[in-house]
C-alpha cells in the first residue's frame, strides 16, 4: 500500500509536466495543511499528526531522492537539501512530542519558500 505523500506525488505528477512544479505544488499542499492546523489550533489540532505525517513523508521522498546515486543535482545543492530535510525531520519530531502551534511556523515557512523558489526557477 502506498503512503499518502507518494500517492499525492504521483497524482499531481499526472496533472503537471514539470517535476519542479510538481514539487512546488506538493510543498504548497503540505504548507496549507499545516497552516490550517496553525490557524485554528484548538479546533484543528486533531489534524496535526496527519499534516505532520504528510509533510514528513514528502520530505522523506526528497531526502531519498537527493541522497540517491542517480541524483543529477550538483553536490552542494544535494547537501543543502539533505541538511534542510534533516532539520525538517527534527522539527517535526519536536512538534509531535510537544505539540505547540508556534512550532509549525518554521515548517510552513520552509515549504512555502521552497515552493516559491521552485516556481521562480527557469526550466
Amino acid at each position: 500500500m502506498q503512503n499518502s505523500a507518494a500517492l499525492a506525488y504521483q497524482q499531481v505528477g499526472k496533472q503537471t509536466v514539470s517535476p519542479r512544479l510538481l514539487e512546488a505544488n506538493l510543498l504548497s499542499r503540505a504548507a496549507a495543511q499545516l497552516q490550517r492546523v496553525r490557524d485554528d489550533w484548538e479546533t484543528n489540532r486533531p489534524e496535526l499528526f496527519e499534516a505532520l505525517r504528510f509533510n514528513r513523508k514528502l520530505w522523506n521522498i526528497f531526502l531519498t531522492s537527493v541522497t540517491g546515486e542517480d541524483c543529477r543535482l550538483p553536490r552542494e545543492l544535494r547537501e543543502n537539501i539533505a541538511n534542510l530535510g534533516i532539520f525538517v525531520m527534527k522539527q517535526t519530531l519536536a512538534t509531535q512530542n510537544q505539540p505547540e502551534a508556534r512550532k509549525l511556523d518554521v515548517l510552513i515557512n520552509i515549504n512555502r519558500e521552497l515552493a516559491a523558489g521552485l516556481r521562480a526557477m527557469p526550466e
